[in-house]
């Protein structure tokens, strides 16, 4: 199933400058997998040693974020938009 992945433009070096990345899955995991089979680097920035999305790493499926759904697990419709937003921290 097709889906559109929205790349932070922290990350944006890892898709050859492209904002938004077409691939391929039928789950979050699997797009996010897929993407980085088209984009080597990704793993090493969205996931920990476990698999697990990093803590600082938030993945969004269209307003949802996925820790609220099923995770990684979390089925993806044809056309859907999983959005990857870095925490950001600081301030006063």
């Amino acid at each position: 199933m097709s889906v559109k992945v929205r790349i932070p433009t922290q990350l944006r070096s890892l898709s050859g400058g492209a904002g938004e990345v077409e691939v391929e899955g039928g789950t979050v995991g699997e797009a996010l997998k897929a993407l980085d089979v088209a984009h080597p680097g990704f793993t090493e920035r969205l996931f920990d040693e476990n698999g697990n999305v990093r803590r600082f790493v938030n993945v969004f499926l269209g307003e949802e974020d996925i820790r609220f759904l099923e995770g990684l697990g979390t089925p993806v419709p044809a056309g859907a938009l999983i959005s990857v937003v870095p925490a950001v921290a600081g301030g006063s």
